[in-house]
Parts: C-alpha cells; structure tokens; sequence
C-alpha cells in the first residue's frame, strides 16, 4: 500500500502558530510601552533638576530667584504661552542652554507643561498633568497641593496630577 505523503501544515497547526505569535507580540509591545513611559518620566525628572540646579546657580549670583511678578509662567497658553527664553526671566542661556520641554508638552491644550512661580524668595515649578506620567512612581515630587488631599501642604492624597520642585518646604503651600 502506498500511502501518499501530504507536504505542508494543517490549518489547526498554523491557527497555533498564528496564536503564539500573536502572544508574543503583544507581551512585546506592553513592554515597549512601559519603556517608553518610563523613559518619558525620566526625562521629566531630569529636567526638573537641571531646572533646579540652574535656578540655585542663578540665586547665589543674584541673591534671590528670578521673580516675573506674581502668576504662573510656561510656554503653554494657559499660563502666558511665553517663549521658552522667557518661561524664567535670566535663567537661559546663562544658567540653562535652553528652557527643557516636557516630553509630551501640547501648548495648546495645556498638558504636560513645565509652570513656573516666584516671588524671589521662594519658587515653584509644577510638572503639570501630563497624560501618562506615574506620578507615584517619584512620591518626593508629589505636588502636595495637587495630589487630592485634604492639606495644601502635605502629600497625603491619590488623585495627583502634578510633580513639584520647590526652593522650600513653605512653598509647598503654593
């Protein structure tokens, strides 16, 4: 008796295939994306102590912060839309190469935007709702006033959305 030898896969065994790459692909890509989020985080926290560390250069030059007057500044348009070079009066290009952005920043709609505050004493700089940042991730730079608490001034909430820098602990209620 001859049997005939069929060459080639059966439709179950490539429907398995198919699965398994499946699989494997979208394991793949959920990594990628925490990658990515958790790449975009450490930017932001980078850029938030070089702001830090450039502001702290400009104070021991100049005996205070620079103060653009009371309100908020950012090159988002909800808090002025100013050109980067003016988000902080006289900290770029002396103290900073350039004003950092946010790794997701969208002027327009005011989301993930670097606000800055002083009074020249004190100063704040507010890491302000970006979309998919893990702010727990980095419970320090918690904004106290931001994080759905009951107190301004202390972390103590869940509903965060934004990260702080602050020049001192009195300027977390602000």
């Amino acid at each position: 008796m001859n049997k005939k030898q069929n060459k080639g896969f059966t439709l179950i065994e490539l429907l398995v295939v198919i699965a398994i790459i499946s699989l494997l692909s979208t394991t793949v890509m959920a990594s990628l994306n925490q990658a990515r989020q958790k790449s975009r985080d450490t930017k932001r926290i980078s850029d938030l102590n070089a702001l830090r560390t450039a502001l702290e250069m400009y104070y021991n030059d100049n005996n205070g912060y620079p103060n653009p007057g009371w309100g908020f500044r950012s090159e988002c348009n909800a808090w002025g839309g100013f050109a980067p070079t003016n988000v902080i009066p006289g900290l770029v290009p002396t103290y900073l190469g350039k004003m950092p952005s946010a790794p997701t920043m969208d002027k327009t709609a005011n989301i993930d935007c670097y606000v800055y505050l002083s009074n020249g004493t004190d100063y704040t700089i507010l890491e302000h709702d970006g979309p998919d940042i893990n702010y727990l991730s980095q419970p320090s730079l918690v904004d106290p006033r931001r994080d759905g608490g009951t107190n301004n001034c202390l972390r103590d909430g869940t509903g965060i959305w934004a990260w702080k820098i602050a020049s001192s602990r009195t300027s977390d209620c602000w």
